[in-house]
């Protein structure tokens, strides 16, 4: 058993320690209540052993304690359960919220490597199986521990020679328990990482179907999951194969013991040293004695699967955060658009450098426009000015401060930004649109909307600007969708723009509409247009060309133009045949 992960949980469960007292309180008194009932039972059998000398008036009344007790011990169970859920469940929502916390906080890096279905696997699946794992421990753990305990003292108040034949039996059932345990808990952590990567999979493939289907590759998409599927059955049968050894096993000792015990206690009732009714009580706390052992190693292999849940979770939960802001970070308020790139350094990797020593001075106002071939540094340029990911060497300057030294709060406030790729998220039209302003009103809304041409698609919809739409849009177009990411920045008018592609998805007609609309809301603004049509940023105050990371040409497109240099041969590139 991993004892790291097991201290991580119970740093979690020490925040309900008053309901986990409680829980233990009602387990020992549950279990005694119960553990009364055979004694009651013995004296009535010692009652009625005797040949026409039964005593109904004191059976009666035993038998009338016995349901009185029976009942009391139902009810203080059931609010016992009801405790132990909700520890359980309040613990898990803690996880679960500390892990979605730390996701958003996660460096960029990290989301990159790590698959989304596979983060989504350890936030819902493998917590649900830590839930139901630690409720079964809570639930039978501790009524086990205490019912060992007392059936041990019950016994030893009946017959010490007896009990100690019990007791000197029982750890052979607990040495095979704890045989399979220490070996299950790597094979449901494999179980665990199989899941993680199905999901993933399936997360993939239902995201991207329409590319499965127009490249015909549903077969090898099948013949995949197939293998991962094949996987996962391997592992879960391994795993559920030797977790189930345990129980059988201890049954079997348990049955040794049970019949150790009847043949100690008919020699001893034979001989006088215990009553028939003595006897049978004794029978029945050396069953009950073994029983939990049966349960406690049930709950142990549940727990390896658990706690190998739990660590996956922990590992996310632990996982090295963004560098914080520093505690005397500037916060940007008025902020021009003066930008400064010096000497600046990057790369995703150690292996492979990317840009190099990039320079750069953007005027308030002034429009810079980014082109180069696929992998020259481009977007790479947008995620260093938003602090996605900080550079290397060198700095990034805005209004003469470090953006190290800003807040990323008050920097990204200031940039408004539509990239290639929409994202929309679950609700209405218009409460997509107010994500870039949620203080707007129906008004501001509406103008935006018709500021981006998206009025007239959104009133054909069915409920107009209350029509809710999931995170993939529903069924609106890539230029529809487009278009209310373009209506979100308008609402907000940040004095910082960038544009990554923000016009690829729409038609040309509705995009000379949109470049209109840019135009108007650029002026006066610092914008950083990505574009791959070279036609759409003639009117750019400031060409930057880049390949391999560095930036090779500046200038405006018709002096880029008359230099015949990269920028004239990627501008006449569009129109070669």
């Amino acid at each position: 058993m991993n004892n790291g992960t097991l201290k991580k949980v119970f740093r979690y469960i020490k925040r309900y320690r008053i309901l986990l007292l409680l829980s233990i309180i009602l387990a020992a008194v549950t279990v005694s209540l119960t553990l009364y009932i055979p004694i009651l039972v013995g004296r009535a059998i010692d009652y009625i052993v005797g040949k026409g000398n039964v005593n109904f008036d004191i059976v009666l009344k035993l038998l009338l304690i016995i349901g009185i007790i029976a009942s009391i011990t139902a009810f203080l169970e059931w609010l016992m359960n009801v405790i132990n859920n909700r520890i359980a469940y309040h613990v898990i929502r803690d996880v679960r919220d500390e892990a979605f916390k730390k996701i958003q906080i996660l460096p960029l890096k990290y989301l990159d490597k790590k698959p989304p279905g596979e983060i989504v696997s350890r936030v819902i699946a493998d917590a649900d199986q830590f839930a139901e794992g630690l409720l079964m421990g809570f639930t039978r753990l501790f009524t086990g521990v205490v019912t060992i305990l007392g059936t041990f003292l019950f016994m030893l108040s009946i017959n010490w020679m007896i009990t100690a034949v019990v007791v000197l039996l029982t750890p052979l059932s607990l040495l095979v328990a704890r045989f399979i345990a220490n070996r299950t808990y790597n094979m449901f952590k494999l179980q665990s990482e199989i899941r993680a990567k199905q999901t993933s999979f399936i997360d993939e493939m239902i995201s991207n179907q329409k590319v499965v289907q127009a490249f015909n590759n549903e077969d090898k998409v099948q013949e995949k999951f197939d293998k991962i599927n094949e996987d996962l059955e391997k592992s879960s049968l391994r795993a559920i194969f030797y977790s189930s050894i345990t129980n059988p096993g201890t049954r079997f000792i348990n049955s040794v013991i049970y019949a150790g015990v009847g043949l100690t206690g008919a020699l001893a009732a034979v001989s006088g040293g215990i009553t028939v009714g003595g006897l049978t009580s004794f029978l029945s706390y050396a069953n009950q004695y073994t029983k939990p052992f049966n349960e406690i190693s049930g709950v142990i292999t549940e727990l390896q699967n658990a706690l190998a849940c739990a660590a996956r979770i922990f590992e996310l939960i632990e996982e090295e955060p963004q560098i914080p802001d520093s505690d005397n970070a500037i916060i940007l308020n008025k902020v021009s658009g003066k930008i400064e790139l010096e000497n600046v350094e990057f790369s995703y990797t150690n292996r492979s450098k990317l840009i190099q020593n990039l320079n750069l001075h953007v005027k308030q106002g002034q429009r810079v426009a980014i082109v180069g071939p696929t992998g020259s540094g481009k977007t790479t340029v947008i995620n260093l000015l938003m602090r996605f990911y900080d550079v290397n060497n060198g700095s990034i300057k805005m209004e003469n401060h470090d953006i190290r030294n800003i807040t990323r709060k008050s920097l990204r406030k200031n940039y408004g930004m539509v990239l290639q790729e929409t994202w929309l998220k679950t609700g209405s039209i218009r409460e997509n649109i107010a994500m870039g302003n949620p203080q707007a009103t129906e008004k501001e809304i509406i103008e935006a909307a018709k500021f981006a041409h998206a009025h007239s698609f959104i009133k054909r919809l069915p409920n107009a600007y209350n029509t809710v739409i999931g995170e993939d849009g529903g069924s609106l177009s890539q230029g529809e969708k487009q278009l209310l990411c373009i209506a979100r920045v308008m609402i907000s008018l940040p004095p910082v723009l960038i544009l990554d592609e923000a016009t690829s998805s729409i038609d040309t007609r509705t995009e000379l509409k949109i470049q209109e609309a840019f135009a108007k809301m650029m002026k006066g603004r610092t914008s950083f247009i990505v574009a791959h049509r070279l036609s759409t940023i003639r009117e750019a105050d400031i060409i930057l060309v880049m390949k391999d990371g560095s930036i090779i040409e500046q200038g405006k497109h018709d002096e880029l133009l008359a230099r015949n240099g990269f920028y004239a041969s990627l501008y006449n590139s569009q129109f070669a045949i």
